[in-house]
């Protein structure tokens, strides 16, 4: 007579785990880890989307026929990004305007971009707001021929650009001539001064 199957109809079922045990509590573990993963690749994901739709204004506003950007020239074009939802707000501002109108429309969205550009605003003139390298010519042709693939952004070379280091940068450029005058007129004041003690004596 042949033996009878170990653990025989029950072990078809599955063998229900108990909420306390061991290895609910590793089940729990795992569940918690997938959840995770799951949530740090949807963030990422908006991340890489948020610097990409920045990256393809900034190449939008590039002139082709311009080969080479100063920090002044990165400053201007950090500013007309600062403003580029003056247009939302002035609609926002004018379906607000209407008369008989009760509460305000679109307020989340007014908010959010303030806060937005409150908070860039604050980057810009504190440390410095991160743009793509264009006043490196070698790092620009590289942001020029990028084709908006997300995959290819540890390609493009960023860098923080603030108001005070395109200030610092006009004071260098500024004429030499400009500062041989000044040199010259304090000589000048010094040998006036040498010739006035020279008469007291």
């Amino acid at each position: 007579m042949p033996k009878a199957l170990k653990g025989g109809k029950g072990a078809a079922e599955k063998k229900v785990i108990h909420p306390y045990s061991r290895k609910a509590a590793y089940i729990a573990r795992e569940v918690i880890k997938q959840e995770k993963k799951v949530k740090l690749k949807h963030d990422k994901s908006l991340r890489l989307n948020a610097v990409g739709e920045k990256l393809l204004w900034f190449q939008s506003q590039l002139d082709p026929a311009k080969e080479e950007y100063t920090k002044q020239d990165a400053c201007e074009i950090i500013e007309r990004y600062l403003h580029r939802f003056d247009t939302e707000l002035d609609q926002i501002e004018l379906a607000n305007g209407i008369k008989g109108r009760q509460g305000r429309l679109h307020g989340s969205r007014e908010n959010v971009i303030k806060q937005t550009v409150e908070r860039e605003r604050a980057l810009y003139e504190g440390n410095g707001f991160e743009i793509p390298d264009i006043i490196n010519c070698k790092h620009l042709k590289t942001f020029r021929d990028w084709n908006g693939n997300l995959k290819k952004l540890p390609n493009i070379k960023m860098r923080k650009v603030s108001p005070k280091e395109a200030g610092s940068a006009q004071k260098e450029a500024q004429p030499e001539g400009l500062s041989e005058e000044l040199g010259e007129d304090a000589l000048l004041g010094d040998s006036e001064e040498e010739s006035l003690d020279d008469e007291d004596l």
